[in-house]
């Protein structure tokens, strides 16, 4: 990854603590702008790409750069103070006029909203949990739930003690459905699973999600759903199961994770870049390409090298359930309720 700080036009960015970064072998020249193959794509991104919900945004997008396929720059850490947002997207639409321009609007989305009416021109792509906007405005999310049903499947399995523990970030219907569907596996083939479940109030804190995570497993969990970071580490460190989210996080603890909610946004910027090309682009709801259908949410491979192990006939289980899917013949319920019995701190 090369960096770079693009000029005084970004120094008010830069003095409140954002940095533009260019990604890939190729930073956005003006001849590489001019190109009709290949588009600028800039993300402003609220919280770190650290975490996995931005990351996985970043990380497609970062690939794709990588390819030749896009020039991508991105600032993260924006955060929610009034009015960080609109500057950035503004500093962003006025200096680099982007093809597109992506990232998150939780918490932000009347920010995004007001300045993509402002530049029609422009492709806003962004995380949302409301609908899309004419002209420009097109909305996407992580529509995990299915690979975390099956992912409860595999908990509720190998849980000794019914106990699994959860720990969340917000208790919005963006995470509600994920958990949800967790629980929903997890009781389909145990039903004396109870689920504890914590939300920590916020989109990244691992120091208080892994101590959500500990208080849970003095309580008798056994099995550890990280919606959030840090809980992977909690359930390391006590030599127990634990379940990734958005992204392959096995790396994380390989003795640890059995598997993973994976989103790939993969399926959703390769359908944007498309259409801007095309010069058909207009808002929509590209919910459908973050469904396991269109391959923008899967289950990451089964670690059948987990501490204790993982037997044959529960791995046969959870990648039945997968196929089922797949194919149609299961359907996953969308439950977007707070669930019963959780705490928010």
């Amino acid at each position: 990854m090369k960096k770079s700080r693009i000029g005084k036009a970004f120094a008010a960015l830069a003095l409140a603590g954002f940095v533009l970064t260019a990604c890939g072998g190729n930073t956005g020249s003006d001849e590489t702008k001019g190109s009709s193959d290949v588009l600028s794509v800039v993300a402003a991104y609220s919280s770190a790409i650290e975490e996995p919900w931005d990351g996985v945004i970043h990380e497609a997008l970062q690939e794709m750069a990588d390819a030749g396929e896009i020039t991508y720059k991105y600032i993260d850490k924006v955060g929610y103070a009034s009015g960080a947002f609109e500057r950035a997207l503004r500093q962003i639409a006025e200096e680099d006029k982007p093809a597109i321009i992506m990232g998150d609007s939780f918490g932000n989305e009347e920010s995004a909203r007001k300045v993509a009416l402002d530049y029609p021109d422009i492709a806003f792509v962004m995380g949302s949990g409301g609908g899309p906007a004419e002209p420009n405005f097109s909305v996407f999310d992580n529509w995990i739930h299915e690979p975390a049903y099956v992912s409860g499947i595999l908990a509720g399995s190998l849980t000794k003690t019914n106990i699994i523990g959860i720990v969340g970030g917000i208790p919005v219907p963006e995470v509600n459905r994920i958990v949800n569907a967790f629980i929903a596996g997890a009781q389909s083939v145990n039903p004396k699973v109870e689920a504890k479940i914590n939300f920590i109030n916020s989109w990244f804190d691992p120091t208080a999600a892994k101590e959500a995570a500990l208080s849970q497993i003095s309580a008798g969990a056994d099995i550890l759903f990280a919606e959030r970071a840090g809980v992977i580490e909690a359930a390391a460190e006590k030599g127990l199961l634990s379940f990734g989210n958005q992204m392959d996080q096995k790396a994380t603890a390989p003795e640890s994770v059995v598997t993973s909610n994976v989103w790939n946004m993969r399926p959703t910027i390769k359908y944007i870049l498309a259409q801007v090309k095309a010069g058909s682009y207009t808002s929509q709801d590209l919910k459908d390409f973050s469904m396991v259908a269109k391959g923008g949410a899967t289950l990451a491979e089964i670690n059948t090298g987990v501490t204790g192990g993982i037997p044959a006939d529960v791995v046969a289980k959870a990648t039945a359930a997968l196929d089922a899917i797949k194919s149609g013949a299961l359907r996953v319920d969308i439950n977007e309720g707070v669930p019963a019995g959780s705490v928010t701190k």
